[in-house]
């Protein structure tokens, strides 16, 4: 008895040490808008964006301008 309680309080540290570091990144981390509305140039928010885009799953493809 005394073995099994004491993996499930090392597996509790553990989870929280894991849980604390989540969420110490989360709060840590700038997002690429953040980043984006620092640097307000035109290249640096095209460079962001996708060229072309994605096929949803249903099928139906995205408009494109013809050249």
């Amino acid at each position: 008895m005394k073995f099994e309680t004491l993996m499930l309080r090392g597996l509790f540290i553990a989870c929280m040490a894991v849980c604390g570091l989540i969420f110490g990144a989360m709060l840590t981390t700038t997002p690429a808008s953040a980043q984006l509305a620092a640097n307000p140039t035109v290249s640096a928010i095209l460079l962001s964006s996708p060229s072309t885009c994605a096929l949803p799953p249903d099928g139906v493809v995205c408009p494109q301008p013809r050249s």
